[in-house]
């Protein structure tokens, strides 16, 4: 395929072809899983899904660029990020599989889709002719399940840009610190004013069967002062939004303290 519309049609034909891009997950099912593919749609010669522009509501990234193109802007941005950018994957993966793809590929212990979930990012979906636009918190409807149409596929993010008095963070907690799949990912959008929170998204990854917001937290947060106890009060109350399973990677028990 060379144009979106030309994508678009071709899994309007075959709904049950795949969109292959950076190709690492795809290449594990070759490698790791010894699947027989499907029908390929390649998407890596699409210039329009290349693209990282921004608009007057957002950072637009295209479907075919690469993780390392994309966390770079993403820092430009949001400076506060650059630890969960260096420590994504390795080198490899991250100039090899996309940003889309990993939202795409929607596992629990992505790192990004935390961070895009804190954010309030939104993926542009096509359907054929059609287009909508999805919260990236309402995208995934349990493990491996998505809003998503046969036929219908990503065709970018958008990331809204900075707005004043917001501080975002994340945080990664694995066995490595470098190049580990996480045990928990946390991404945090705070605003704070007067010594109280005003707005607060928290978002996490390995906690559920989907990287989810913490809403009992969340309203917790909003309820308190700025300060230790404060944060301490609506930690205290992510046993309320998540129950984390024991895994090779770490307890649920951990996973709610760490």
């Amino acid at each position: 395929a060379r144009t979106v519309d030309e994508v678009a049609s071709a899994l309007e034909a075959d709904p049950g072809s795949v969109l292959l891009a950076g190709g690492t997950d795809i290449g594990l099912w070759v490698t790791k899983q010894l699947r027989d593919l499907p029908p390929i749609v390649y998407i890596g010669n699409v210039s329009a899904l290349k693209s990282i522009g921004r608009e007057a509501d957002g950072l637009r990234v295209g479907a075919a660029v690469s993780l390392a193109d994309a966390w770079e802007s993403l820092v430009g941005l949001y400076p506060d990020l650059a630890e969960m950018a260096q420590r994504f994957g390795s080198p490899p993966v991250r100039n090899s599989g996309t940003l889309c793809g990993n939202l795409a590929n929607g596992s629990p212990i992505g790192d990004s889709i935390p961070v895009l979930i804190a954010l309030g990012a939104e993926v542009e979906l096509r359907c054929g002719p059609r287009t909508r636009h999805v919260p990236i918190d309402r995208l995934y409807l349990g493990y491996q399940r998505k809003d998503l149409a046969p036929g219908e596929f990503i065709v970018s993010v958008r990331i809204p840009l900075p707005s004043a008095g917001l501080w975002v963070s994340a945080y990664k907690v694995s066995k490595r610190f470098d190049q580990d799949i996480s045990a928990v990912a946390a991404a945090f959008a705070v605003r704070i004013e007067s010594g109280r929170v005003q707005y607060a998204r928290l978002a996490f990854g390995g906690m559920a069967a989907v990287a989810a917001r913490a809403p009992a937290t969340e309203r917790a947060l909003l309820a308190a002062q700025w300060s230790e106890a404060g944060i301490d009060a609506a930690a205290a109350r992510l046993a309320e939004d998540f129950t984390p399973l024991t895994d090779l990677r770490a307890t649920g028990a951990y996973r709610l303290q760490v």
